[in-house]
């Protein structure tokens, strides 16, 4: 035991011997981390909690609906810990850069596993539990529990957490026997992208918002028993739900067997794998470094393709394509893209107009307007995904970039004409498509294209721009780098600037439907306030656009080779 407490202490010591540099940049990124995550946490909790009051108010099915969607989020959990898990024991068991040093000492091949999943069941389960704790606290507000309660489910979710990093060790364990780690990550990530895809449209085409509308069913009985329906006996996320649904009824006691099953599942799963890994983890390790990647070779005689650009820019633009498809890590998340995509256009096919109050013409610009705001914080996500880490995926070879005949401002633009052009595709096809579904008028359509094509440029470059401020080019998975303190900047000036823009034009888009609605000549001072909305507008656009640029650029080029 003494011996895995020491393989840990190198991750314990920075936590437990950490000064603070007094530095008012360290200050204020800690101040703004924990304003946006208490805020993200008091958002989950207080939708929770409101959805949960809504569903106790139901007569006969409430308490039916709080325990279904109970049982959901259990098994949500558990896939999400499973695949996180997968991910997580891949890299540190096989692909983590400190394994040479930690195999060349003497110590048994199973006490290094045990150190390893210590550290797999902390890094892939945090997350998950930091964002479902605040559901579980409304849960225990709504039912009115305790102290009782709060055991309960630490001695459910340690366990349940234990059980699954366990579980996924023992699967790459198995695996890396038949298939090198570097490849079996790429399977990994592929058929985990692929899954969610298939799972996230199938429940969006099932429309789950039907499970809180008896009218849809045959008969109250009918209804009832699909709420009732049981989950598979034999999966962990049962077991959970079981020991904490328990005493939400006041039994705590019943809940017992099912903890019990937690807990022995979890140690005969460590057991298993700790055996196995004396026998097998080695050898695994040695055939993902003995693993060599296989490159095509262009075959002789064949001439380069033909390019309107020539000399050192034809060459970082042929650079940055064949890194985009040789990693699959990047190139995959192009079917989350397309499931977002069906996803969103579906959504808009699906609302019930006619069922509103308000008049179809007036609901449908409104949407409209309001679709802009949602299409242009889907474009901040992907770009977070893709294109704030761009100057980051450089690594360690940006020193070529800076030794290279092209200057960092041209390395920068080229970077977002490469994101530039497909994200403006996306985006307006998410603003054309559904506002042809809403049938909304010329002029809501023509506002929409026109906002889009001026926005899209400035939130690039506010990606580009912002993710070349502090790079890490020493970074494992340069993807990670927008869940830092420069990652969540560019998320709030992005929404800053979304938000300003849409203001902006808010005013007079509201006078001119209120006008055609009323049948109203437009007052002449609409007009001088519509030009002068559209010149700032204009204005801001272009900042967006140039300062975060110049600022990144300024950066880069102090920054050491």
């Amino acid at each position: 035991m003494r011996t895995v407490l020491d393989l840990l202490k190198p991750r314990l010591w920075p936590l437990l011997h950490r000064r603070p540099t007094g530095s008012t940049r360290q200050y204020v990124r800690l101040a703004v981390v924990t304003t946006v995550a208490g805020a993200l946490w008091i958002g989950v909790f207080l939708v929770s909690l409101r959805v949960l009051t809504h569903f106790s108010t139901i007569e006969q099915i409430g308490a039916l609906l709080n325990y279904k969607l109970l049982n959901m989020l259990m098994v949500t959990a558990l896939a999400l810990l499973v695949f996180s898990d997968i991910l997580t024991a891949l890299s540190k068991l096989y692909l983590a850069r400190d394994l040479p040093l930690v195999h060349a000492l003497p110590v048994p091949a199973h006490r290094i596993f045990l150190a390893r999943w210590t550290e797999i069941s902390f890094d892939g389960s945090w997350m998950v539990f930091a964002f479902t704790l605040p559901v579980f606290l409304a849960y225990g507000m709504v039912f009115d529990q305790g102290v009782v309660f709060g055991l309960v489910l630490l001695a459910v979710l340690i366990p349940f957490a234990l059980l699954a990093a366990a579980f996924s060790c023992l699967l790459v364990l198995l695996a890396v026997i038949v298939i090198p780690a570097t490849r079996m990550k790429n399977i990994f990530i592929l058929l985990g992208l692929l899954s969610f895809v298939a799972v996230y449209l199938a429940i969006r085409m099932a429309r789950p918002e039907q499970l809180v509308d008896p009218e849809v069913f045959d008969s109250v009985l009918t209804y009832v028993a699909s709420l009732r329906t049981p989950s598979s006996p034999w999966l962990p996320s049962t077991w959970a739900y079981n020991a904490l649904h328990a005493p939400l009824e006041g039994t705590p006691a019943r809940g017992l067997l099912d903890m019990a099953l937690l807990w022995s599942g979890t140690g005969v799963l460590l057991f298993v794998c700790v055996g196995l890994a004396d026998a097998c983890y080695f050898r695994g390790y040695s055939r993902t470094q003995a693993a060599g990647h296989k490159f095509r070779r262009r075959p002789a005689g064949t001439t380069r393709r033909r390019s309107m650009f020539t000399g050192p820019l034809r060459a970082l633009l042929d650079k940055e394509f064949k890194t985009f498809w040789r990693d699959q890590t990047q190139w995959s998340q192009i079917f989350l893209i397309m499931a977002l995509v069906v996803i969103y256009v579906y959504n808009f096919k699906v609302l019930p107009l006619e069922k509103s109050p308000m008049p179809t013409v007036y609901l449908q610009n409104l949407l409209a307007f309001l679709n802009m705001g949602l299409a242009l914080f889907v474009l901040t996500a992907v770009t977070a995904r893709f294109a704030f880490p761009a100057v980051c995926s450089e690594r360690e070879a940006f020193w070529i970039i800076k030794i290279s005949p092209i200057s960092i401002r041209s390395f920068l633009w080229i970077k977002f004409c490469i994101y530039f052009l497909p994200l403006l595709i996306l985006t307006e096809a998410l603003i054309v498509i559904t506002n042809t579904m809403l049938n909304v008028a010329p002029f809501m359509m023509g506002l929409s294209v026109l906002t889009v094509f001026a926005m899209v440029p400035g939130i690039v470059a506010l990606g580009i721009g912002m993710g070349a401020l502090n790079p890490n080019f020493r970074t494992e998975n340069p993807a990670q780098a927008v869940t830092g303190f420069d990652g969540l900047l560019f998320m709030i000036f992005s929404t800053a600037f979304i938000g300003a823009v849409l203001a902006l034009e808010a005013g007079p888009v509201y006078h001119y439907f209120i006008a055609q609605l009323r049948h109203r000549p437009l007052p002449s001072h609409w007009y001088l306030r519509t030009w002068a909305s559209g010149l700032v507008v204009v204005l801001l656009c272009i900042a967006a656009a140039w300062v975060p640029m110049a600022i990144g650029q300024r950066r880069l080029e102090r920054k050491g080779v």
